[in-house]
């Protein structure tokens, strides 16, 4: 799912997202409720007529972001209290309140809210963490919004034993889908795999499987190994702003010197608008000069790269060649980044 936080996919329009192939996007609760605010997407449609997108929105709770982005946060029984990363400002959410404020935006989706604690993080306040999202899940079930799905979330850190009791807690509640929150905090990649692993086969096989901020393509590969369906990241636009391309030989900085004079496509494999059209040469030029349409072309071409990537896992899957795909592409993508640069 490309991330369209505050109500946009950066540097897309919705028409060009369709035309990449994206069936649905992600929104963000916490930040659409401090800007523009719950009123002004209200009294303009809800979110679906404010950015014009009239496929599904899958909206997060702002439990991540209360956690990751407030320079101040209090948890309390019914919810937290954190100041606005942009102005200081005092707020409080909890679960009752990113329910209502996901029924204003009127998403499709629309997740519980939970604790996603830091790593590392000791056992004790990983249960007390599991404890209280188990907790608020039942709240936003008791509150959820007719005519939007709710997934649920399953915590517990690195710890095999809370996932498992996590996992029992929040499938026991009951909802229309899962996710599972809490890696890509900042812990070695084996032990991320290792949760991936153990977590995804725990979950049911018959309702939609979300493994949250989740983009690299090594780790999306072990991800749908284990079972998981969904996955939302930053990373093919955010990497498409800063000059890093993704491509059939891996990734690419467009800034490099050696692209001065290129006169090929990007990647000539792939069939996108920006290769089709543009020369290495010239991206590098629009990036250095840090031209608008350097965001526009690096992030249509990266979203474009990530959408083929998973036709093509989807088409593998269907075929019974999965394990080979998935081999091509771990040779590409688990190259040390300095090479595949190169």
């Amino acid at each position: 799912m490309p991330v369209g936080t505050i109500g946009t996919v950066k540097a897309m329009a919705p028409d060009e997202l369709k035309t990449l192939g994206a069936e649905i996007i992600l929104g963000n609760t916490y930040h659409l409720y401090l800007r523009p605010g719950t009123d002004v997407i209200a009294r303009l449609g809800g979110l679906h007529a404010f950015m014009n997108w009239d496929a599904p929105i899958l909206t997060d709770s702002g439990g991540f972001q209360v956690f990751s982005l407030s320079a101040f946060r209090k948890i309390e029984k019914n919810g937290v209290q954190f100041r606005s990363h942009i102005d200081g400002s005092l707020h409080f959410i909890g679960p009752l309140e990113a329910m209502k404020i996901q029924g204003i935006l009127g998403s499709d989706i629309a997740m519980v809210f939970d604790e996603c604690i830091p790593y590392p993080a000791t056992h004790d306040y990983a249960l007390k963490s599991v404890e209280l999202t188990t907790e608020w899940a039942k709240q936003c079930k008791a509150a959820r919004n007719e005519g939007q799905a709710l997934f649920g979330i399953v915590q517990g850190g690195m710890f095999k034993d809370l996932r498992k009791r996590s996992t029992e807690d929040i499938v026991g509640i009951g909802f229309d889908g899962y996710a599972v929150g809490g890696v890509s905090v900042g812990e070695p990649k084996e032990e991320m795999h290792e949760i991936i692993y153990f977590n995804g086969p725990l979950l049911p096989a018959d309702k939609p499987r979300y493994l949250m901020g989740i983009g690299d393509f090594v780790d999306m590969l072990a991800a749908v190994e284990a079972g998981f369906d969904m996955f939302d990241c930053i990373m093919p636009t955010r990497n498409a702003r800063n000059g890093t391309l993704f491509t059939s030989i891996g990734r690419m900085s467009i800034k490099r010197e050696e692209f001065k004079y290129d006169n090929g496509p990007l990647d000539p494999d792939c069939t996108c608008y920006t290769c089709r059209n543009f020369t290495r040469g010239y991206l590098r030029h629009l990036f250095l000069s840090r031209e608008i349409l350097s965001m526009r072309l690096n992030t249509l071409h990266n979203l474009h790269f990530y959408q083929t990537f998973f036709r093509k896992m989807r088409a593998s899957i269907e075929e019974g060649s999965f394990a080979r795909f998935r081999r091509e592409w771990e040779s590409v993508f688990s190259r040390p980044r300095e090479m595949a640069e190169g």
